[in-house]
């Protein structure tokens, strides 16, 4: 007769949680920061319709990296989410915060409770009406949730996009300088540089001037001229290279999320 096999908890959470960063780190990193018009979300992202970047609501932003299906599901249960509360109450009672809680809540109970984790890392940004008021909140696949400042970078590299994100980072950074110091650290993430096609960059915009609905995705010609712009105005700035891969008919490619 077999002895039942035993795993002491301990173990068990370690290894949940080193199956999830080896996921996590087979994709490519995304970042999240501050610039003068209000947050600027970068994903280097070789689809074109599989978005690593979204709308929740009216002022707040989600970026995801990992297993698409799985952070696909966050989202949907987010703006579901916004969605009722907005109507049952005020638009103005739906925050990120609050999303971000949600989502803590819901990785946390499939961390401890089911044999898989979920292999994502999430950001919940939500632009305030001045930069003191800005949110930008990280939670990984345990649902640990950390109030970041100023910027966060997720992914299996994000120390190292971090760490070179920190050396150009500013909050009042213009669109094209603030552009231009994500890509560079995207660039940057295995250690070493590598260049990044145009195509490939997934770039969205929570604008504080905007009225109602702050989201937008830049892409086309305005993404083209912003990075050409950046690397105008920095020695030794991102290697982008490429057109933008809009295809069709680009005009401005920054209007609203669909």
């Amino acid at each position: 007769m077999s002895m039942p096999f035993y795993v002491a908890p301990e173990q068990q959470m370690k290894d949940k949680a080193d199956y999830a960063r080896k996921g996590i780190a087979r994709g490519r990193s995304a970042v999240v920061l501050q610039y003068e018009g209000g947050i600027l979300m970068v994903a280097d992202n070789m689809s074109r319709t599989l978005h690593k970047i979204s709308e929740l609501y009216d002022r707040i932003g989600f970026a995801a990296v990992g297993r698409y299906p799985e952070f696909e599901n966050l989202r949907l249960m987010g703006v579901r989410f916004a969605d009722v509360r907005g109507y049952q109450f005020d638009r103005r009672d739906v925050s990120g915060r609050q999303l971000a809680n949600i989502y803590a809540q819901t990785l946390g109970t499939v961390f401890s409770e089911s044999l898989k984790p979920w292999e994502v890392e999430i950001v919940v940004a939500e632009v305030g009406d001045t930069a003191a008021e800005d949110e930008i909140y990280r939670i990984t696949f345990d649902g640990s949730i950390v109030d970041e400042q100023g910027f966060v970078a997720v992914g299996g590299s994000s120390e190292h996009v971090s760490t070179q994100l920190k050396d150009r980072f500013a909050a009042d950074a213009p669109l094209s300088a603030a552009l231009n110091a994500a890509t560079h650290a995207l660039a940057h993430e295995n250690g070493e540089e590598r260049e990044l096609e145009a195509a490939n960059l997934e770039v969205a915009i929570l604008e504080r001037s905007r009225q109602h609905r702050k989201f937008r995705r830049i892409h086309g010609s305005r993404l083209a001229s912003l990075i050409e712009e950046g690397q105008r105005g920095t020695t030794g700035g991102a290697s982008v290279s490429g057109d933008s891969g809009t295809g069709a008919g680009t005009g401005t490619g920054d209007e609203a999320d669909e």
